[in-house]
């Protein structure tokens, strides 16, 4: 699982995660519009049902993330986005810890920021097709960095984590294929339906009706 609960990482790891996630609220809050809000609040809440949903794994067990495709949507709120949800897990299921919830802050919010800076920046050219295509590997792409994170995170606290680090990777790329199958479906609904959604309202526009047109008989 991608919440690591307490008593399990260092102190610099936990304090590690703390700064980050702090810095990333910050920024979050800070460039987060008053009418985006609504948008924050239903992401942060498809993150905390996502996450309810397990898959057994080998002898483990993993959960949607959603973080590809929240840092799509969201940029730089996603770490409000993810630290509201991951606190409500922590006090009403026990998913992580508050001790740790700066750590798991990080772990999910980090690499949804960066793929959501990689898809405007891909999504830039105006490009429909392209911008759905980066939505798929951008949606796996934060499956893995999370998991990646965990697993650096498990293993600077110790060396006896490394086995279960290496298997947690490997737990999660069935959840990477899924989750980059649905945040490309997601992308190209609000292309054609609600472009600005995604922050880009006069470069997407024209262009998501026009493949509406090339599609249509």
């Amino acid at each position: 699982m991608a919440h690591i609960p307490d008593g399990v990482l260092t102190a610099p790891v936990l304090a590690l995660g703390a700064a980050v996630a702090i810095a990333g609220c910050a920024q979050g809050l800070r460039k987060l519009d008053v009418d985006r809000i609504p948008q924050v609040a239903v992401l942060s809440a498809a993150f905390f049902v996502a996450s309810l949903v397990h898959f057994t794994v080998g002898p483990s067990s993993v959960h949607l993330l959603l973080s590809g495709l929240i840092g799509i949507f969201l940029g730089w709120a996603a770490f409000p986005a993810v630290l509201v949800a991951l606190f409500l897990q922590a006090i009403l299921f026990g998913f992580g810890g508050l001790v740790s919830l700066g750590v798991n802050v990080m772990n999910m919010a980090a690499p949804a920021v960066i793929c959501g800076a990689a898809f405007r920046w891909i999504a830039a050219r105006g490009n429909p097709r392209l911008a759905i295509g980066a939505a798929a590997v951008l949606g796996g792409l934060g499956v893995i960095l999370t998991a990646l994170f965990v697993a650096f995170d498990l293993m600077l606290s110790g060396k006896e984590f490394a086995p279960a680090a290496k298997l947690l990777v490997f737990a999660h790329l069935p959840v990477a294929a899924i989750e980059a199958v649905f945040s490309a479906a997601a992308v190209a609904v609000f292309l054609r339906s609600r472009p600005e959604s995604l922050g880009f309202p006069e470069t997407f526009r024209g262009s998501s009706e026009a493949m509406e047109e090339e599609v249509s008989p």
